[in-house]
């Protein structure tokens, strides 16, 4: 039995917490007793840090994020496409909108944040955090943690989040994962290998690391079903021929299975030098086969009993048995003494052989990997797209990789620390291949003009290609974060510009553009009334977004059904609370 000290040694200080709380009546005594109370009985498993406030989580104190739309950089190739979104700004105020808009409605999340080397590639508060920084790590946690939960939000239920990482956070931010997302939801940790073990490095280190980390997780991993890669499925280790020599002895179980029994000098086995899917495929019965897959089980119950009578050697005939039209299965028990693994003979499965007869192959789901090897990609990655990035640009392979573990060619890919775009220019290359509909929302901020230079240029690369570059055609808008004030002393001003910003989430929510003509938006009466009466307008239009508290008259209803015009109600919760706190 083991006995757990530290919950005793709490417990003791707890009650005597309460003890003294029964005779103080001092209230700020009494307060400050039951803040020790909570740190006491708070979690005592996982990571405990220093945390910190971010100046944007004190600006969300006094003020209303909104997004402004820059219409001069709006890229589009088809009007008929939806259209993908660039949110310029600080990823956790482009977060906080997103979850207006896309709670629950993100298929994927790849993110590739700092990874706080201490060579000024983490900014916090406006401030380079480098080593000689005692809070370092608590920094990175506090900063990783509040978009880590709101990316959990975001997520659908059969969705999953990708994190890039190298050593200097990696051990923290798994801890940090299995806390927001669970540790069951753990679906992976990839090795990624990025430079050769020859390759020399500058920095005249000892000990050369070759190796990156993919951390993965699921929303809900018993709801994940990932696109396994596929091989062909041929008969090349269809090679084996079973002869039996005699009649064999019948053996029958209690349970009705029948087995027939094949002494050493009963049969023999012959291995072909051309495979065919006439013969065998030898499998060992051993590890997880053995244990948890039927085969193993009728070792277990049928086979493995008579080995200590039957001797070493013989061929048992599981009558009854397999998938191939035989009707049976063979197993040849041990060898040699003190073995105790088991052999097992079977044919093509019939539906195999159907698929492989009509010309088209056959193909298997295998296992991913969780090493993969790409070096030669980050060693050719420095102009990928056509823009320069110094550091932590990722491979648009490695990218096309991760996403396409999910099943849905029409998913929302987001990445909240866009920087160089490669996760983009990895969606527009797999829409290309297999003719998806993915789209992206990428979300950085504007440092060094890198959202400007270098993320929208290479938007625009990949729209209107180059020499080297094939043109990938999308539609694509851009917004920066901007700030409503609460504290206004004209209250109607506040609900008119949050108001104006319903139309930037509605287009966000929609991956649509609202042009005024064939997609309006109408949040008064007296504008609704209008459009009703406006022949022309109706004629133009095909949806309208209007306020929840317009109430259509039975007239409107029929004039806009007449003039197949899509109605819906622009969700209350875009600014509902923040609206509700300046009346």
């Amino acid at each position: 039995m083991s006995i757990n000290l530290s919950k005793q040694k709490r417990d003791k200080m707890i009650e005597t917490i309460n003890k003294i709380k029964e005779t103080t009546i001092d209230e700020e005594t009494l307060k400050n007793l039951s803040l020790i109370e909570y740190e006491l009985i708070k979690k005592k498993y996982g990571l405990i840090w220093e945390e910190h406030e971010e100046r944007v989580d004190e600006e969300l104190k006094t003020q209303i994020p909104t997004f402004e739309e820059v219409k001069e950089k709006e890229i589009i190739s088809n009007e008929n496409d939806s259209f993908n979104f660039l949110l310029e700004g600080d990823n956790l105020h482009s977060l906080y909108l997103l979850e207006k808009t896309h709670k629950g409605k993100i298929d994927v999340i790849y993110i590739d944040p700092p990874y706080n080397t201490g060579n000024e590639d983490f900014i916090y508060n406006d401030k380079i955090v480098d080593n000689e920084d005692g809070y370092r790590h608590s920094k990175w946690l506090s900063f990783m943690k509040n978009r880590l939960y709101i990316a959990k939000d975001l997520l659908k239920e059969n969705g999953f989040i990708f994190i890039s990482i190298d050593d200097n956070e990696f051990a923290q931010l798994k801890i940090l994962c299995d806390e927001i997302f669970g540790e069951n939801n753990r679906i992976s940790t990839h090795h990624i290998q990025v430079r050769y073990a020859e390759k020399s490095l500058a920095d005249g280190k000892q000990v050369k690391p070759v190796m990156e980390y993919v951390l993965i997780y699921a929303k809900d991993s018993c709801k994940v079903e990932l696109n396994l890669p596929k091989e062909e499925y041929t008969d090349a280790s269809f090679i084996y021929e079973i002869k039996e020599k005699g009649n064999g002895r019948k053996i029958k179980y209690d349970d009705g299975t029948e087995v027939v029994l094949y002494m050493p000098n009963q049969w023999s086995i012959e291995k072909k030098e051309k495979s065919s899917i006439s013969l065998l495929k030898e499998t060992w019965v051993s590890g997880t086969i053995y244990s948890k897959m039927s085969y193993g089980q009728v070792v277990r119950k049928y086979i493995e009993p008579r080995y200590e009578e039957d001797g070493l050697g013989c061929l048992y005939k599981v009558i009854g048995r397999g998938e191939d039209g035989l009707g049976y299965r063979y197993y040849v028990g041990p060898a040699k003494k003190n073995s105790t693994r088991c052999k097992m003979y079977s044919g093509m499965p019939l539906s195999r052989v159907e698929e492989i007869n009509s010309g088209n192959g056959s193909y298997r789901d295998i296992p991913i990997s969780n090493l993969l090897d790409f070096a030669p990609d980050f060693g050719n990655i420095v102009n990928e797209g056509g823009v320069p990035f110094n550091s932590g640009k990722k491979p648009v392979k490695m990218l096309k990789e991760l996403i396409n573990y999910n099943k849905n060619k029409d998913s929302i890919v987001l990445d909240f620390f866009a920087g160089s775009g490669s996760t983009a220019h990895a969606v527009l290359e797999l829409n290309k291949e297999d003719n998806g509909k993915r789209r992206f929302i990428l979300c950085t901020n504007n440092e060094n003009n890198i959202c400007e230079n270098v993320t929208f240029k290479r938007m625009n690369i990949l729209n209107y290609g180059t020499a080297r570059i094939a043109p990938l055609k999308f539609n694509m808008k851009y917004y920066k974060t901007t700030y409503v004030p609460k504290i206004n002393s004209e209250e109607q001003s506040i609900q008119e510009n949050l108001l104006l910003n319903i139309k930037n989430l509605i287009q966000l929510e929609n991956g649509i553009s609202i042009d005024d003509k064939k997609i309006r938006v109408i949040l008064t009466e007296e504008e609704i009334d209008r459009f009703s009466l406006n022949e022309n307008e109706l004629i133009e239009c095909e949806k309208i977004y209007i306020s929840s508290d317009i109430l259509l008259t039975l007239k409107q209803e029929k004039v806009f059904r007449e003039n197949n015009i899509e109605v819906y109600i622009v969700p209350e919760y875009y600014f509902e609370e923040e609206i509700k706190e300046v009346l």
